[in-house]
C-alpha cells in the first residue's frame, strides 16, 4: 500500500502540478438543445446554472423554481443541519415573468459555509469520496466539502430542472420521484397520495415510519444508509429519443448516473428481465394500446407513450463519524473521523435531483425538430 501511494499518488500529482498544466475541468454542460451549464463549489460564495436553448414565451417566476429547491435544501428533519435557505435569483433570460429565449442565468448564494469543519482533515483522503481521484487527475482539490464534486452542486441542477418542468408542462409531460427503499426497509404498498405526506417522499406510510426509525438509529451509531428512488414520467408522446447512440433510455441512464450518489439504474423491469421469458417480458399490443409496461415506456430507444419507469440505486453517504482507514497526502496510513454537518442518507434530498435530471433529458428531446 505504501509503495502504491508513493508511486501513484505522490508521483502522479507531482507530474500534474509541474508538467501537465493543460488539464481542464470539462463536463459542466448537459444537453444538446436544452443546454444547462452548472457552476460553483460547495463552500464558494455561490453556485448556479445557465440555461441556453429554453424557448421564449414560457411563464416562470423565481417562486416556482424555489418550490423544487425547498424540497432539496438541507436543514430539515433527518438531513444535514447546514442552514442554507437556497434562495434562487433569476439574473437574465426572463422579462416581465416570461422567458425571452436568451440564456437564463440562475444564482444561489451560499449562506451557511463552515469551511473550518474540514480543516482537520484537509490533508486526508475521505473514503468513498472523490478526494483522491480528483487530485490524481488535476493535481489540486478543494478540500472544503469536496468543492465542485460536492453534492451541493445539485442545487443548480434542481433550479434548471424547474425551468424544464415549466416547459414540459405545456406539453402535458410530468415527472415525479419517490422513495421505494431506504436503510433496508422496502415499500410494500404504492399510494401516490402518500408521497408528499411524509418527509421521505415515500408512497407507503407504514414503510416511511420504519425508515425514519432506522435512520435515527444509524444517526446515533454514526453511520449512513442507501436506498432506491423511483422516477416516473407521464404524458411523453411516442418517439422521444433516437434509435442508436442517443436512445432515450441511454440518455436517461447517463443523466441520472451523473448524480454523485447514484450507483445503479433500472428501466422498466430492469435486472428482473434476466429471470423472465420473452412471453412474460413482452408487452402485448391491442388496438387500444399496450396491455402492460414491462419495457418501462421505452422500446428501441424511443418512448412508447406509456409511463416511463426508472429506478435508481443510491449509495450510503460516505461522510460518517465512525473511524475509517485512509492515508494522508504523503501516503502515510492513518485513521479518519469525519465531523461537520452531513446527511444520513442522500434520500430524501436526492428525490428532486432525480426529477431534475429526468426533466432535462425530456426537455432536450422534446425540442428535436420532428417533435416541435
Amino acid at each position: 500500500m505504501k509503495k502504491f501511494f508513493s508511486k501513484s499518488i505522490l508521483g502522479e500529482i507531482d507530474v500534474l502540478r509541474n508538467v501537465n498544466r493543460e488539464v481542464r475541468l470539462a463536463g459542466n454542460t448537459f444537453g444538446r438543445l436544452f443546454r444547462v451549464t452548472t457552476w460553483g463549489e460547495s463552500h464558494g460564495p455561490a453556485l448556479g446554472a445557465v440555461i441556453d436553448g429554453c424557448p421564449p414565451g414560457i411563464a416562470i417566476a423565481a417562486e416556482e423554481i424555489q418550490k423544487d429547491l425547498d424540497r432539496r435544501r438541507p436543514g430539515k428533519a433527518l438531513t444535514s443541519p447546514r442552514g442554507e435557505p437556497d434562495r434562487v435569483e433569476i439574473l437574465s433570460g426572463v422579462f416581465e415573468g416570461v422567458t425571452t429565449g436568451t440564456p437564463i442565468s440562475l444564482i444561489i448564494y451560499n449562506r451557511d459555509v463552515r469551511s473550518g469543519d474540514y480543516s482537520e482533515i484537509s490533508r486526508l483522503y475521505r473514503p468513498g469520496h472523490a478526494d483522491l481521484t480528483y487530485e490524481q487527475k488535476y493535481g489540486i482539490r478543494d478540500w472544503r466539502g469536496g468543492g465542485r464534486s460536492s453534492a451541493r452542486e445539485t442545487a443548480a441542477r434542481v433550479a434548471a430542472g424547474a425551468v424544464a418542468r415549466k416547459f414540459l408542462e405545456l406539453r402535458g409531460i410530468s415527472v415525479r420521484a419517490c422513495t421505494l427503499a431506504l436503510a433496508g426497509v422496502e415499500c410494500s404498498e404504492f399510494d401516490p397520495n402518500q408521497i408528499e405526506k411524509n418527509s421521505l417522499y415515500c408512497p407507503d406510510a407504514s414503510a416511511a415510519r420504519k425508515m425514519e426509525t432506522r435512520l435515527k438509529e444509524l444517526r446515533e451509531a454514526g453511520d449512513s444508509a442507501g436506498g432506491i428512488v423511483g422516477i416516473y414520467a407521464k404524458g411523453c408522446p411516442p418517439g422521444l429519443g433516437e434509435p442508436v447512440f442517443d436512445k432515450l433510455d441511454a440518455r436517461l441512464a447517463a443523466a441520472i448516473m451523473s448524480i454523485g450518489a447514484v450507483k445503479g439504474i433500472e428501466i422498466g423491469e430492469g435486472f428482473r428481465v434476466a429471470d423472465l421469458s420473452g412471453s412474460q417480458n413482452n408487452d402485448p399490443m391491442t388496438p387500444e394500446g399496450y396491455e402492460s409496461n414491462h419495457a418501462g415506456g421505452i422500446l428501441g430507444g424511443l418512448s412508447t407513450g406509456m409511463e416511463i419507469v426508472i429506478r435508481a440505486a443510491v449509495k450510503p453517504i460516505p461522510s460518517i463519524s465512525l473511524p475509517q482507514k485512509t492515508v494522508d497526502d504523503q501516503g502515510n496510513p492513518t485513521e479518519i473521523r469525519i465531523k461537520g454537518r452531513h446527511d444520513i442518507s442522500a434520500i430524501p434530498r436526492i428525490i428532486p435531483v432525480c426529477e431534475a435530471m429526468t426533466l432535462l433529458v425530456l426537455a432536450d428531446f422534446a425540442l428535436h425538430p420532428h417533435l416541435s
